[in-house]
């Protein structure tokens, strides 16, 4: 007897053009295995004529190890066309996450917190920052801090880039899936962009596509808006254009000064990126072009 309890998952997930008979022959593969659906999600873009799914199978009702299974899976995948696109990881592999931060800590003690309480699936394996501000926080949760100046923007770009390698170098000795960039307001380089592509995750403080760039509480009260907004995206080498992954915003008024919209925006920050972190190591981003489908 197999128990809905078993918290195994193996976690598939797939894009590839849209036709039919493709969730026919996903089911039946993992039918003839005795697979166990357990979650399974799908979504077919119109716009773009591209199918994705996701399906959790307990891993107890397979025979078969993951590396095992996919092997198997990939004859399917090959028969939907070339262009499929595929993941499957065992729920329980060990997943490690680096933060980069500089002074602002309100994210930082949002994900050391879930983390430490077990809510994050992954472990925080290291900090880098720019300054010292974090250094005993992060120290306090037995975690490595590693510290890395840069000089400012516009200034002394050799310096800029020698830092730039120092903290690729970092990061990489970790092996991360997740790469988050935790308020760190440096804009990482074109070719970091590529290296840590689809891996690496911006907070930003405002509702995108509006307000890129620097100071955006700045720039809302400038305008006068009544909404303000967090947005957690993959980052590219265009400044905060990335795949968004996840939003949200809450109501201001005309008697908000900028102190009052950073308060009330640190809280939708530290949640959006959160969930954004979560599903992303929970394989329920998948991303196709510049857009991305969340299976939350």
């Amino acid at each position: 007897m197999i128990s809905p309890d078993d918290d195994r998952r193996y976690v598939l997930t797939l894009g590839c053009p849209d036709r039919t008979g493709i969730v026919a022959r996903i089911s039946q593969f993992l039918s003839d295995l005795g697979g166990w659906i357990v979650e399974a999600a799908y979504h077919a873009d119109q716009s773009s004529d591209w199918f994705f799914t996701r399906q959790s199978i307990l891993a107890s009702s397979v025979d078969l190890s993951v590396y095992e299974l996919r092997e198997r899976f990939a004859e399917v995948a090959a028969e939907l066309g070339p262009e499929t696109e595929w993941t499957l990881h065992d729920s329980t592999a060990p997943k490690r996450v680096v933060l980069m931060v500089s002074k602002d800590g309100h994210c930082l003690h949002d994900l050391l917190g879930r983390a430490a309480q077990g809510e994050l699936p992954a472990t925080i394996t290291a900090v880098i920052g720019n300054h010292r501000d974090l250094e005993s926080v992060v120290r306090s949760h037995g975690i490595a801090f590693h510290h890395v100046p840069f000089p400012k923007s516009g200034q002394d770009p050799e310096a800029r880039a020698a830092a730039f390698d120092e903290v690729r170098e970092l990061v990489d000795a970790h092996d991360p899936h997740a790469v988050v960039l935790a308020r760190f307001m440096q804009i990482l380089p074109e070719d970091l962009c590529e290296h840590w592509a689809g891996k690496a995750i911006n907070i930003h403080h405002s509702f995108l596509p509006s307000f890129v760039g620097a100071r955006p509480y700045h720039q809302a009260f400038t305008r006068g808006v009544k909404l303000i907004g967090a947005t957690c995206h993959y980052v590219t080498p265009e400044l905060d254009a990335g795949p968004i992954i996840e939003q949200d915003v809450t109501r201001i008024d005309h008697t908000y000064r900028v102190a009052d919209m950073v308060r009330e925006g640190r809280d939708i920050e530290k949640l959006v990126l959160a969930r954004g972190l979560r599903w992303h190591l929970e394989d329920r981003v998948l991303v196709h072009g510049g857009k991305t489908v969340v299976f939350s």
